[in-house]
């Protein structure tokens, strides 16, 4: 196996995407280890997103939670803008999920923010984006509030041809006008 964690990251995926969890887990642990040395602070921030994956699927839950808050913390020193508000959300989402809701409230409104704010920002990741902060405005009894976001994340899904997520969009309106 490498020692080079621009080889093993994507490795990692790999693995993930073939369904061997337990392979991934060691391949993203391997490449945190291979990080901690500080030098690549990028690298660093993708292991730990990878590794947060993976203990999601995995249902280890405070795990996957300590990996993303940990990843976050460097995306904010990082340029990159947009990697932060993907993982932001999916900390939110993992949040969300737990039923921490008021936990994961700032995290939507955080990443939502810094989507809408670079015109660079690919449709289908605002629309995840929003989805799930629909979800969440649904759960808190937000009922207007979730139909709104679901009325503008059905558009976006629309626009990328991603069926699936026009389908619960439509469901999700339709279940929140007969509350």
């Amino acid at each position: 196996m490498s020692n080079l964690p621009h080889e093993l990251i994507p490795l990692g995926y790999q693995a993930r995407r073939e369904g061997r969890s337990q392979q991934a887990l060691e391949i993203f642990s391997r490449s945190l280890e291979l990080c901690r040395d500080g030098t690549d602070q990028s690298a660093l921030a993708s292991s730990l997103v990878g590794l947060g994956q993976i203990e999601r699927d995995l249902g280890n839950i405070p795990e996957a939670l300590q990996h993303y808050r940990e990843a976050v913390d460097i995306y904010r020193s990082q340029p990159n803008q947009l990697r932060l508000a993907h993982t932001i959300r999916h900390l939110a989402d993992i949040l969300r999920e737990a039923g921490s809701l008021e936990e994961a409230r700032p995290g939507y409104q955080e990443a939502l923010k810094i989507y809408r704010d670079h015109v660079e920002t690919p449709p289908l990741d605002l629309a995840n984006a929003i989805r799930g902060y629909a979800l969440l405005r649904g759960n808190a009894g937000e009922t207007e509030e979730a139909k709104t976001l679901w009325q503008e994340a059905r558009g976006l899904y629309e626009s990328v041809h991603i069926q699936a997520g026009v389908d619960e969009s439509d469901e999700q309106i339709a279940r929140l006008t007969t509350t």
